[in-house]
């Protein structure tokens, strides 16, 4: 790398799997976009030894000096909560109404001034420890933050627009009435009709028409996925939705999976 490049380096965790994404700002060019999905729901510790595999064994990361880290936490420990109500000595409450919480947990907050709320969430504290030694100071944020955030600065969104995020264990489902965010919620599923049942379920308690109103998918989903089957069974219009990037892709880079690295590559 010369003197005059400047390159970030963006990772996102969760316990399905990895995603690395390098962006060279002297260029304004992603350069690089990976992910690695395991064959099986990881613990924080398998997941952990997972990223420093990844990174020890290409040599893109360990030659270069990134002039700063993001790491993007997944998980379903967060939730959101109106700025005028929110009282950090009240995080743990927060967490308690919709999550299983240890004492030991360590708890964080983003910001998300797009709908005046903090979203208050569990990251993996022994990737941060491990991406602190690495490679020093880093920004952290939750996977949530940056997909609600994008979404609200989402250009030629319907009047009503249902996003779905799928990975291999959970799904949220945002949705949004001319540019005002109406619902966000995240479901654990263990089958498709499972997932099919949460999507339907939201659209019967807002009144939603599956005929008419569409879904955009982003995450780990494609078309020759069974999930995908069976969202295209019950709901008339779906599409993949890609990022509206600021920044130019490297020849290698797919534009037809983009969707799959939405969070990721929104995350600068």
């Amino acid at each position: 790398m010369t003197n005059t490049d400047k390159k970030e380096l963006s990772i996102q965790v969760s316990l399905s799997g990895l995603s690395f994404c390098i962006l060279n700002q002297s260029t304004n060019t992603i350069e690089y976009l990976a992910s690695h999905q395991f064959a099986q729901k990881a613990s924080p510790s398998g997941m952990l030894a997972a990223l420093i595999k990844e990174l020890s064994a290409h040599s893109t990361f360990a030659s270069t000096n990134f002039s700063s880290v993001i790491v993007v936490h997944q998980n379903e420990l967060a939730t959101l909560v109106p700025e005028e109500l929110y009282v950090e000595s009240k995080n743990a409450d927060y967490l308690k109404f919709n999550n299983k919480m240890l004492k030991t947990d360590f708890i964080s907050t983003d910001a998300l001034s797009a709908i005046n709320s903090i979203n208050v969430y569990v990251p993996y504290v022994n990737v941060n420890n491990y991406i602190f030694d690495t490679f020093g100071p880093f920004i952290y944020k939750h996977s949530s933050t940056i997909l609600i955030d994008a979404l609200m600065h989402q250009k030629d969104v319907d009047k009503t627009s249902v996003f779905v995020n799928i990975s291999a264990q959970t799904l949220e489902i945002i949705v949004m009435n001319e540019n005002k965010l109406e619902l966000y919620n995240s479901f654990e599923y263990f089958s498709v009709e499972d997932l099919i049942y949460y999507v339907l379920f939201v659209f019967e308690q807002l009144q939603l028409d599956p005929d008419i109103d569409p879904i955009k998918l982003t995450g780990n989903i494609s078309e020759n996925d069974e999930r995908y089957t069976i969202l295209y069974k019950y709901i008339r219009h779906i599409e993949f939705l890609q990022p509206q990037i600021k920044y130019k892709l490297s020849d290698a880079i797919d534009h037809k999976t983009l969707h799959q690295y939405f969070i990721i590559t929104k995350s600068y």
